[in-house]
């Protein structure tokens, strides 16, 4: 077995709410495309999303959330993106996704299930996600989708609540409500603020915005490794062709784990103390710091 079919089976029989601590690529699918879910399933992301909200017209949603509740009730495994709390269809969306949590995906890969977990938009309400984990009981994920002004101002309590598995940055929404341009600049403090409110509250780093193009992987690479030197530690992809590029910027370049590794050797446990390596000092900071390339290489 190649590490590349290890690393994979390894995630096949990882529980739903580990995995949404630490996977990097979440690929996104509309929730009325039916004929598109079996190939988002098999293109490689580490989760798969259904949309049962932006990419779903008003009119398609209860014919959405039917077909995205009947292919994870077969042959399906995935998350989904509900309705919004202050919309007519998130009511019926948690009952249905209620049912789910119910009953395994009846050929689902061991150790895996149907409904894996649910992506709550609009999230500046920890009183909502609690409601959403109340209703998918305790063994499925729930991500916190923050994208708008109130919901970056409340980071640090919806961070905190023990409903949420992670945080999810909605860029695009967050600059309409902003009424801002959607770069780095316009949009680093909440970023920022995302990254500083899960490490707070002891969570995963969140997972990043879309990038709008899906065929300059570029573009996504470049946009990804920003993402992950602000802290992100994952991103939300809208099309297969984005998640290799994706991928690799969250993984450590050749040079900064032939450094940790260096690092490592020569420090070992730490027990001596401060030390120089390459005249370089290294203390516990810096010996974290290598500890922690290393983990993200695997």
């Amino acid at each position: 077995m190649t590490a590349m079919a290890a690393a994979s089976a390894a995630h096949e029989r990882e529980h739903p709410r580990s995995a949404a601590a630490s996977a990097v690529t979440w690929l996104f699918v509309p929730g009325e495309r039916p004929e598109r879910f079996d190939k988002a399933a098999g293109a490689g992301a580490d989760e798969v999303v259904l949309d049962l909200e932006d990419a779903v017209p008003p009119a398609g949603k209860d014919a959405a959330r039917e077909q995205v509740c009947r292919w994870l009730a077969s042959a399906g495994t995935g998350w989904v993106r509900v309705n919004g709390a202050d919309t007519p269809w998130f009511e019926a969306d948690l009952a249905s996704l209620s049912d789910l949590a119910a009953v395994p995906s009846r050929s689902a890969p061991a150790g895996r299930t149907g409904l894996r977990g649910v992506l709550v938009p609009k999230a500046d309400d920890a009183d909502v996600l609690a409601l959403v984990r109340s209703r998918v009981g305790p063994d499925r994920g729930v991500m916190a989708l923050v994208e708008s002004a109130h919901g970056v101002a409340g980071a640090l309590a919806l961070a905190a609540s023990d409903a949420v598995d992670r945080l999810a940055f909605g860029s695009v929404d967050l600059a309409v409500d902003l009424d801002a341009v959607e770069e780095d600049r316009s949009l680093l403090l909440a970023r920022s603020m995302l990254v500083l409110a899960s490490r707070a509250a002891g969570k995963p780093g969140p997972v990043d915005g879309i990038t709008g193009r899906w065929d300059d992987p570029e573009l996504v690479r470049s946009e990804a490794d920003l993402s992950r030197r602000l802290g992100f530690t994952g991103k939300l992809c809208i099309h297969p062709a984005q998640l290799a590029p994706a991928a690799a910027a969250f993984r450590p370049t050749d040079a900064e784990l032939a450094w940790a590794e260096r690092v490592l050797g020569a420090v070992g446990d730490g027990s001596l103390g401060a030390v120089a390596v390459a005249g370089q000092m290294v203390d516990k900071p810096v010996l974290d710091r290598a500890r922690a390339i290393t983990r993200r290489a695997r």
